[in-house]
């Protein structure tokens, strides 16, 4: 039996580096790319510390318990985006910025003429618009997981209108591989099914906030104590950043016009004094006085 190509994920921010980890504790020969050293030395230097406490908890990651030692030696750094050519899966995993995904697209359609699938991890545009950029828009695919990676065990898989039941069914395999449940979108419509739910949630939590409802850390337990969220939804998007999600709230709100996506004057206010959550130090809650701890929920 051959065994399986390279793995080669775009992107070396905090999906990218998950992405990269799963699939080298999978077994996986993995090119990371990023535009930048820099950011492919913190990716691995954050892989590292995720396997470290990984092991530390006896945890595994994929399907196996991994060596951190072994899956970082599966990683292969690159700021040279031909180097991912040889890879037959491409994973996607830059800013949801459309016109910025469909140059990256041309690129890989040129380069990677052997792989199975070109996926994008985007969480809201859709895949078809994607697509277009290419020669070969059947193997394009929506391959949407979840942060963090190594423990979150959903993968979206969104069908373009002209993605292939082979595109489809090599994502399904390769999440399947990874340790990940799939389920497939039929339909490319914005914000696949969690995206366009978890999007509602969330800008109604922040109204709750704007408004003096509540405080976020009171929200944010309610929904954990009340729904079983591990997490609530202001935790939560300062997790995934808010920056990040003020541009896919304003894109499924251009894409439907549905009033439930306007986002609320809070929201831009924190982007705009760079409170952008986890990454920045504080967001909906106050992460500077306890390293990944959820805070004080000041807000």
């Amino acid at each position: 039996m051959t065994a399986p190509g390279p793995v080669a994920i775009i992107g070396a921010g905090t999906m990218g580096a998950g992405l990269a980890q799963v699939a080298a504790a999978a077994g996986r020969d993995v090119v990371l790319h990023s535009r930048t050293g820099a950011r492919l030395d913190s990716a691995v230097e954050a892989i590292g510390t995720s396997l470290d406490r990984m092991a530390r908890r006896g945890a595994s990651v994929g399907r196996s318990q991994a060596d951190p030692a072994e899956v970082l030696g599966r990683i292969h750094r690159t700021t040279d985006l031909g180097d991912c050519a040889g890879a037959t899966v491409v994973i996607e995993s830059i800013a949801e910025d459309l016109a910025v995904k469909r140059e990256l697209f041309a690129e890989l359609d040129r380069m990677c003429t052997g792989a199975e699938i070109l996926a994008t991890n985007t969480s809201g545009i859709p895949i078809g618009l994607i697509a277009q950029a290419t020669t070969r828009p059947e193997r394009v695919v929506g391959t949407h997981f979840f942060s963090p990676v190594p423990m979150m065990r959903l993968c979206e898989i969104v069908r373009g209108p002209d993605t292939s039941d082979a595109a489809v069914a090599a994502a399904r395999s390769f999440a399947d591989a990874i340790g990940k449940e799939s389920v497939v979108v039929d339909r490319d419509t914005p914000g696949f099914i969690t995206t366009r739910l978890l999007t509602v949630l969330i800008l109604e939590a922040i109204r709750m906030v704007e408004d003096g409802t509540c405080k976020a850390v009171d929200l944010d337990r309610a929904c954990q104590l009340g729904f079983g969220h591990p997490m609530g939804p202001l935790a939560s998007v300062d997790l995934s950043g808010l920056d990040v999600f003020q541009d896919v709230a304003a894109g499924l709100y251009r894409a439907t016009g549905n009033l439930a996506f306007r986002a609320p004057a809070l929201l831009g206010d924190l982007v705009a004094a760079g409170h952008h959550g986890r990454k920045t130090g504080s967001g909906f809650h106050d992460y500077t006085a306890t390293a990944g701890a959820a805070g004080a929920g000041a807000r």
